[in-house]
C-alpha cells in the first residue's frame, strides 16, 4: 500500500506570538519581494500559518502595513537611543540623530518606505513616533528645545524648526545611494564622512563631523 503523502501545506500555530510572527514574515517579504509581494496571503504562507491565521490581528493589507510602520518608527527611536549620547551638546545630539536616521532608512529601506507611505496617506504619522516622550521625533525637539532653536512654549516654532532638520535628513536618506556622489565619498573617506560633511552644511546639524 502506498505511503500518504505528508501534509506540506500551512501547518497550525500553536506556539509563541502569531503577530511577531505575521510581522517578521511581513518583514521579509518586504526585504524580499517589495510590496508589490506583500498580501495577507503571503504573509500566512511565509510564516508557515493557515490563510485565516492573519484576520485574528489584521483586517487587510492596510492594516497590516500601518502595524509594520508603526514597529518601524518604534525601531527607529532606538536606534537612534542606541547611537546618540544623549548627554552631548544640544548640537552633537541634533547631528547624531541626523546621521543615525540616514543610517536607519539606509539599512532598512523596504520598511522605511512603508512607514513614510502609511504616514503621507494619514492624517499624522503614528503616535509613537511623534508623540512618544522617548520616539524619534521628541528625541529632537528636547535637542532642539536645548540649542535653543525654541523654547517650550513656542510650539509652532519648534515645530517647524523640527520638520526642518526631519525633512533634510530624510531628503539625504532618499539620495545618499546616488552614483554621482561616489566619487566624493571615495575622496572623503567613505560614506559616513560624506554624510557628516552634508549635514554639516546644514545650519541646524553644524557638528555632524563629530561623529565621522
Amino acid at each position: 500500500m502506498k505511503a500518504p503523502c505528508p501534509f506540506t501545506g500551512p501547518r497550525p500555530y500553536h506556539h509563541g506570538d502569531l503577530r511577531r510572527a505575521l510581522l517578521d514574515a511581513a518583514t521579509r517579504i518586504l526585504d524580499r519581494d517589495g510590496q508589490g509581494g506583500l498580501s495577507l496571503r503571503a504573509v500566512a504562507r511565509e510564516a508557515g500559518v493557515s490563510p485565516a491565521a492573519p484576520y485574528h490581528h489584521f483586517k487587510d493589507k492596510s492594516e497590516l502595513m500601518l502595524a509594520i510602520a508603526e514597529e518601524g518608527f518604534d525601531q527607529l527611536s532606538d536606534y537612534i537611543r542606541r547611537t546618540t549620547n544623549m548627554s552631548a551638546l544640544p548640537m552633537e545630539r541634533v547631528a547624531a540623530i541626523g546621521l543615525a536616521y540616514v543610517e536607519f532608512a539606509k539599512s532598512h529601506p523596504a520598511v522605511y518606505r512603508v512607514m513614510y507611505d502609511c504616514s503621507r496617506d494619514s492624517d499624522a504619522m503614528p503616535d509613537k513616533a511623534h508623540d512618544a516622550e522617548d520616539g524619534a521625533f521628541s528625541l529632537l525637539k528636547r535637542a532642539m528645545i536645548d540649542m535653543g532653536v525654541a523654547s517650550p512654549d513656542q510650539e509652532t516654532d519648534l515645530e517647524l524648526a523640527c520638520i526642518a532638520a526631519w525633512c533634510a535628513a530624510h531628503g539625504l536618506a532618499e539620495m545618499v545611494g546616488f552614483k554621482q556622489f561616489d566619487a566624493l565619498k571615495a575622496e572623503m573617506g567613505g560614506e559616513k564622512a560624506f554624510l557628516a560633511g552634508v549635514l554639516s552644511h546644514l545650519g541646524m546639524f553644524g557638528q555632524a563631523r563629530s561623529r565621522a
